[in-house]
């Protein structure tokens, strides 16, 4: 009989998330495996539509041009996924469109001299050359992060303290696209996130099942029957007065997707023509994909947890964020109109389904690539209404920056240096981001703004990213403060990481990260 001390004994602190029904490693059975695959494809359907969505009618195209960069984005994140579960981390992340990207691209977009192009089509052409050419030069930079070890270096001073911020930022701080969309049609977007909730986290233990199906596949029960009963309210004529932004978000068939996507279509690369080159276009997509290293971290970490891996070494990271660099040079060559990132909401399906297998997420990669290349049964799928996405993302998004929460058993939290680092690196990178962003919607342009434009940019684009903001304080507090104190080291939890530092410290840090085919041989880890 355990002593009633028991009772308040602190639990004990896991390298591993325990109750992982699959790690990174080991896999489903094949029919189950395919499911949750789909389910991811699902998942990342969301982002892929809503960034096409805001560029493609600005740059001036129409319902056939939107259809055609979705199935390219969808294509090219089929393949940058492949690469990456194979030769980048090795973890279950889904590589995808980056909201990251859409300032500059809009930058782009809006420049002055794209607007002597009376043809919309040309000009849709033309400034998805100047995309190519900015994403193709970022993506160099975005490599030699990678490939040449400089992330590596960094990433090394990180401790439990200084990412736990950047954690809970990466979901947190994509607040704006959750809640706030949902209730852009609350009667179908409300029941969406209630039926989830109910799906994942109250059946199971209400028939009090070891694994249950309405658990693990709660996301494409809840869609089926929110869609259905979308399609129900459409046909019925519910929205028929409605106004025009309440048919947009609410209706099954205003997307346009079904009737402009080709029923059978390769995306090639260069199929918008030779891309276009200038410096500032450069520079400001530069700036995106820092952001979007800093974001793909944050999303890497989270994954590692749900995955139920140990930490990542700095190496690995480092080699992951070479390859997400090949992936933002895919998109510049393919021409998606935006770049790269792991997808912070199918990181957080890892944690809601507790499957973080490998082989489900390139079973997912499969998925994309086939409805990029048949449009017309992608389409159908691409045009769920975005609230039911919205609705998954109140739930995915949380379960991301809970993971962040989850650092904090390796830190001292009774340290007053531990509260301030924490405290005001999360509410810094919240707050500034809202500025930014506020700033921007009122008045149009950012709250820097100098001569030089693509400065301006470089600015928005930076500090409209709470994560990015977050952990460049926390990093600079944690790396500052009291230094040289002797208890530092193990109130920011450094301790508890130092063995995975180098690769080889730890003896299970070959099973999660090892490269396929013996390929450690000719490609180290340091």
């Amino acid at each position: 009989m355990a002593t009633k001390s028991d009772d308040f004994a602190p639990f004990p602190i896991k390298d591993q998330l325990p109750g992982v029904e699959y790690c990174v490693s080991s896999s489903p059975n094949w029919p189950e495996g395919i499911v949750q695959g789909f389910q991811h494809y699902i998942v990342m359907l969301g982002t892929t539509v809503i960034i096409p969505s805001i560029l493609v009618p600005l740059m001036g195209g129409g319902d056939v041009e939107k259809a055609e960069v979705i199935n390219t984005v969808l294509f090219v994140s089929g393949i940058n996924t492949l690469l990456q579960s194979w030769f980048g981390t090795r973890l279950p992340v889904v590589i995808g469109a980056s909201y990251a990207y859409v300032i500059p691209a809009l930058y782009i977009t809006f420049s002055y001299r794209f607007t002597y192009y009376l043809h919309p089509h040309l000009r849709f052409e033309e400034t998805m050359r100047a995309i190519q050419g900015a994403l193709i030069i970022a993506s160099i930079a975005h490599m030699i992060m990678g490939f040449f070890g400089l992330w590596r270096i960094l990433v090394r001073f990180l401790t439990p303290l200084s990412a736990a911020p950047l954690v809970i930022l990466t979901g947190v701080g994509l607040v704006a696209f959750a809640f706030p969309q949902l209730a852009r049609c609350v009667e179908i977007g409300l029941p969406a996130l209630i039926i989830l909730i109910v799906l994942s986290q109250y059946l199971p233990h209400l028939f009090k099942c070891k694994r249950s199906i309405c658990e693990q596949f709660a996301v494409l029960f809840t869609v089926a029957i929110v869609w259905a009963y979308a399609e129900i309210l459409t046909v019925a004529g519910a929205y028929d007065k409605r106004p025009d932004n309440t048919q947009l978000s609410c209706r099954t068939d205003r997307s346009g997707l079904i009737s402009a996507a080709a029923w059978v279509k390769i995306p090639y690369p260069l199929q918008w023509g030779r891309p276009s080159f200038r410096a500032s276009d450069a520079f400001a997509m530069m700036a995106a994909s820092y952001v979007a290293i800093v974001e793909t971290t944050g999303t890497f970490i989270a994954a590692s947890r749900f995955g139920s891996a140990t930490h990542i070494p700095p190496s690995v990271l480092s080699r992951g964020i070479g390859w997400q660099g090949i992936g933002v040079l895919l998109d510049g060559l393919f021409g998606t109109a935006t770049g790269s990132a792991a997808l912070v909401e199918n990181a957080g399906l890892l944690g809601l389904t507790k499957v973080g297998s490998r082989r489900v997420v390139q079973i997912s990669a499969g998925f994309m690539i086939f409805f990029s290349i048949f449009g017309k049964f992608g389409a159908v799928l691409a045009s769920i209404p975005l609230p039911i996405f919205a609705a998954l993302y109140c739930v995915l998004f949380a379960y991301v920056a809970s993971a962040g929460l989850g650092l904090l058993q390796f830190c001292n939290l009774n340290s007053f240096r531990t509260k301030f680092i924490l405290g005001f690196s999360i509410f810094i990178g919240l707050s500034v981001a809202q500025y930014f962003t506020e700033y921007l919607f009122i008045s149009g342009r950012g709250p820097v703004h100098t001569r030089t434009s693509a400065f301006n940019v470089i600015m928005q684009v930076i500090f409209s990213s709470a994560a990015t903001v977050g952990i460049l304080a926390a990093f600079l507090l944690d790396c500052t403060h009291s230094y040289g104190h002797a208890s530092v080291r193990r109130d920011s939890g450094r301790h508890w990481w130092e063995k995975f530092r180098v690769y080889h410290t730890d003896t299970r840090t070959e099973e999660f990260y090892a490269l396929p085919y013996n390929l450690n041989r000719f490609f180290p880890s340091f």
